[in-house]
């Protein structure tokens, strides 16, 4: 059995014009390690090497905050999440809803023949569909409140499959920001917490503390609202 001295980390690289380094664990457990374009291979390596006992820690934890991920039945009475709060589903016949998914007096709406007839591919596309509606109208007014708070220009705002990334930002004069659906799942209070990060990062491209001052200055709070999404970001999921 290997010890950890002698296992080998993998990771992915991404670099970028920034002056730090740091190392991820995403939402899948793989590590990221985010790098000043100048950095060659071999320093990366380095680096990784030295931080080796907190990436086997966080990879525990990881296993632990992941170990009780729900897995979608999507029958009667199943809870989704919505802005932070659970709500039923309900399965309904295709004469009773013409849209594929609905919330609806409380409840999520799904109609039925989409997963009697074992499209659970089409049943996740209905969900995304509806958090990616209704995330580009709400995070689009928290980009609208933040931005001026934050002393960047508004950018141009997507929502989309991110994969294991909350959010992404693309800095410049054709600023944009791009936001996970699940991003919808998470209560407000996060996911004002993801905007102004993304925007802070107009400022500052790595996790550097002038980076968290501008982050303190606009969410005093982000230590536990990051903390929940650590906590909790394994479960945002259909």
């Amino acid at each position: 059995m290997k010890t950890e001295e002698q296992a080998v980390i993998n990771y992915s690289v991404e670099r970028s014009e920034r002056s730090t380094t740091d190392i991820i664990v995403e939402r899948d457990g793989t590590i990221l390690v985010r790098a000043p374009s100048w950095i060659d291979d071999q320093r990366v390596s380095k680096i990784v090497r030295s931080k080796q006992h907190w990436i086997y820690k966080s990879l525990a934890e990881w296993r632990d905050l992941n170990a009780t991920r729900v897995i979608r039945e999507f029958k009667n009475g199943e809870g989704f999440l919505y802005l932070g709060r659970s709500y039923r589903l309900s399965l309904v016949s295709e004469r009773q809803q013409k849209v594929d998914l609905q919330l609806k007096n409380g409840r999520f709406q799904l109609r039925r023949e989409l997963v009697d007839n074992g499209d659970l591919a089409a049943v996740r596309s209905a969900f995304r569909k509806f958090y990616s509606e209704r995330g580009s109208e709400r995070i689009q007014e928290r980009v609208d409140y933040f931005a001026p708070k934050v002393g960047v220009p508004i950018p141009t705002i997507d929502i989309r499959d991110l994969g294991f990334k909350w959010a992404s930002c693309k800095p410049g004069r054709a600023s944009e920001v791009s936001f996970d659906w699940r991003c919808m799942m998470a209560p407000q209070t996060v996911i004002d917490y993801i905007v102004a990060h993304e925007l802070c990062h107009f400022h500052y491209l790595d996790h550097t503390e002038a980076f968290w001052n501008e982050v303190d200055k606009v969410i005093p709070k982000w230590r536990e609202r990051k903390e929940w999404l650590r906590k909790n970001g394994a479960g945002l999921d259909i």
